[in-house]
Parts: C-alpha cells; structure tokens; sequence
C-alpha cells in the first residue's frame, strides 16, 4: 500500500518526538512492505521565524496532497510572555484545524498496569479505565467572533458560537465511537447556564432516538470533571464542545499516569491529523529527555484510522507494552530506582522490537 504522509515537527520537542514516531513508522512499513512517502512542513513558532505566519500556505498544500498528517507540538515562551504579540504559535494549529475541517479530536484514555502507581489516583479507582473523550474541534470559542479588547484595553470578550450542522457532526461521529464499543455515550455541556450548551443537548435528545442501542446521558462539565476522578471506569465515550474537550482530555492524563503516554486523532473533511496531547515543552528542547511514547501511540492510531491498517497498528502497541515491561522508559515515568532513558533511545528500542518481531 502507498502511504503519502506529511510530517509537522513544530517547536520546543517537537522535532525529537516526531523523530522516533517517524522512525517506528518506516519500520512498520518496511517490514509489512508498504510504499512510505513523506514530507516535512513548518508550523508555529518555526514558521513564523522563518516566513512570519504559524501555518503557511505551503503547509497547508502539503497537508491537503497527504494522506496523513504527523504533528508534533507549537509554543514558544517568547509568544506566551507576550501578552501584546499579533502573531502566536498555537493561531497554526487552530488556522490547521479550520482549513483541514478537523472537527472531531478523538483521545483514548487507556490505563498502563505498569504505570498505575505514577497516578495520584488510587489503584482500585483508576485500574481497568478505558475510555474515549471526543472534543468538537472548530467551533465555540476559540473560533467565535467578535473576540477583542475595547480600546482603552481594560474589557475584553470572547463569543462561544454553535451551528446544529456542526454539533450533529462530531455527535455522529461519537455515537459511531459508542456502537463499536461497550454502547455508551455522555454528552457533557453546561445547559443549566449557556445558551450553545443548550442547544448541544437539544440536537442530542433528538439524535438519541436514532441509536436506541446505545445509552445515552447528559451530564454538566463540572459534574463530569468531577466524576472522571471519582469514577473514570463509569464513562465509555464522552463527547463534548471544544473548550470542555480542552480542559477535561488534558486532566484524563492524570488518570493514565503521564500526559507523555496519550495520543489522539484529529477526524476531518481533508486529511486527518495525528498528534501527542501534550504540549511542546520548550524547557526540554534539545536535551533528548521528552516522552515519545504518546507520538509513536499516534502513530498506530494514524495507520489505523488514516490507512485502515489494524495489524500494523496493533504491532506498534505491542512494542510500546513490551518497551514498558522491559523498563525502557524515560525519566517521567520510570519506576523508581531505575535511570531513566533517552528520548531517541526509547524510540530506538520501540522499533528494533517491531523489526524484530
């Protein structure tokens, strides 16, 4: 099979952690026999150093011909000082995700057996969780309009806004998710207060009926922020608007042990993207010590639901879980007495395992 593929790097460990994704994937398809082809582009703060706009045109044209996408992380502390800057990094990813249609950003939260005491959650609470957050990706607020300061700066606004086509979408989407798992949907909003969210439950109960073999329940944000510590073994998949989706799918890296160990998938109009959930860590950059395992895991999910390749997806599973039981971990997440390892030697050994297995 030809796989066209475009690789955005982006800032701080970006680059280092894309490495070892992009590594482990030549290593799938050499040895399954697929024909792999890829590109590199510029995003965020590299891009705006170099051309002066976070997602350039001929990023965008890369991403459109590419059956795939590859990102890393953007953000700089240069931008994030700077209350005054015109241009940011993070206006890329969302100018990425408008231009792609990435509306649904789906994240498996998945328990490690061998990670569970790196939880601040107790083991009996968090043991077995398995569950998927999917976050509407192009509307609310970070998309709304008017958003601004008044002139004198002392008031500023931001507008939350949703269309019924784009929540029937991603909720399409969800329920979908929910039909090939164990049949259960929470649909998270706060409609005891917002008018968008009022309208997200509305289109909900309506769409509902269309899928009577699946439970469906509503449930308030911070009920639920609340409940997926108390009990993140209760939930299945759990949909949501885009700023809830933000704040609940990072604190669900709590339960997992380490925001280093979670993929996601970006489900769009064009072409998909596949990204690690953490952010670009910039006091790492360069020193070989970030976490790739959360990229490789995107990895597997873009040969499965870009290219439809469960095996191949499956194998890279299976060598992040043997890298885990073997110790080969870096330092955020090695057990306790053991020195912890390289970035580019963790990646390093994730795919010797796949060539040699």
């Amino acid at each position: 099979m030809k796989l066209n593929i475009a690789v955005l790097p982006g800032d701080g460990i970006g680059p280092e952690i894309i490495k070892q994704g992009l590594d482990v994937t030549i290593a799938v398809c050499e040895k399954f026999g697929h024909e792999l082809t890829y590109e590199y582009g510029l995003v965020g703060a590299t891009a705006i150093d170099q051309v002066g706009n976070p997602y350039p045109d001929a990023t965008h044209e890369l991403c459109m011909k590419s059956n795939a996408v590859l990102f890393g992380a953007v953000g700089d502390p240069r931008f994030d000082n700077n209350p005054s800057a015109k241009v940011r990094p993070e206006q890329g990813l969302l100018a990425m995700r408008k231009k792609l249609g990435l509306y649904g950003n789906i994240r498996p939260v998945t328990t490690f057996p061998s990670l569970i005491h790196k939880s601040p959650l107790r083991a009996d609470l968090i043991d077995g969780a398995d569950f998927v957050c999917i976050r509407e990706l192009t509307g609310g607020m970070y998309f709304g309009r008017p958003q601004g300061r008044s002139e004198d700066g002392t008031v500023a606004y931001d507008t939350c806004v949703y269309s019924r086509m784009e929540i029937e979408r991603v909720l399409t989407l969800a329920y979908s998710y929910a039909l090939k798992r164990r049949k259960k949907l929470t649909v998270v909003d706060k409609a005891n207060v917002l008018a968008t969210s009022r309208l997200w439950r509305e289109v909900a109960k309506e769409m509902a009926q269309n899928y009577p073999d699946v439970e469906t329940e509503f449930m308030f944000v911070d009920n639920a922020a609340m409940r997926m510590i108390q009990w993140p073994k209760d939930f299945d998949v759990m949909v949501t608007e885009n700023m809830f989706g933000d704040i609940l799918t990072d604190e669900g890296s709590v339960i997992t042990g380490s925001m280093g160990m979670l993929p996601s998938a970006s489900i769009g109009e064009h072409t998909s993207v596949f990204e690690p959930i953490h952010g670009s860590w910039p006091q790492a950059a360069g020193k070989d010590i970030a976490n790739p395992l959360a990229t490789i895991l995107s990895a597997a999910m873009m040969f499965e639901y870009a290219f439809d390749l469960k095996e191949e997806a499956a194998l890279i599973r299976k060598a992040v879980d043997a890298s885990m039981d073997a110790n080969v971990r870096t330092a955020d997440i090695q057990v306790e007495g053991k020195e912890g390892y390289k970035c580019s030697e963790v990646g390093e050994w994730i795919k010797n395992w796949i060539e040699n297995n």
